[in-house]
């Protein structure tokens, strides 16, 4: 899993891929759409498109003349799975800075 995860974040941090992501949020999109969207050319948004497939972040379909992209619902979920997994992690550092910021505060107002 750490290997597929690695993937996939190595294919967003990328800002356009990432931009496509956002886009493919709201619902499928044709490459076409995705062009006008972006402002990118036709070949560019292809070629993002196909690296976040390889990464297995969205899927593609034909319809007629089009290909429409679409998240993979899965592979998001594996994502979110293995960043909460930092959420404890991180609760507990914003709980200890809290309470070192609270005696800060404390001690500031006994001394003045």
């Amino acid at each position: 899993m750490v290997e597929t995860v690695q993937r996939r974040l190595t294919a967003l941090s990328e800002p356009n891929r990432f931009r496509i992501v956002e886009l493919l949020r709201d619902g499928p999109r044709s490459v076409g759409g995705i062009v006008d969207d972006l402002d990118l050319g036709q070949p560019q948004v292809s070629r993002h498109l196909r690296l976040l497939a390889e990464a297995g972040l969205v899927d593609a379909t034909k319809q007629a003349q089009q290909r429409i992209y679409r998240l993979r619902p899965d592979a998001m979920r594996e994502l979110s799975d293995w960043t909460q997994q930092f959420a404890g992690l991180w609760s507990e550092r914003m709980d200890r800075l809290g309470s070192f910021l609270d005696e800060t505060n404390s001690e500031d107002s006994d001394h003045a």
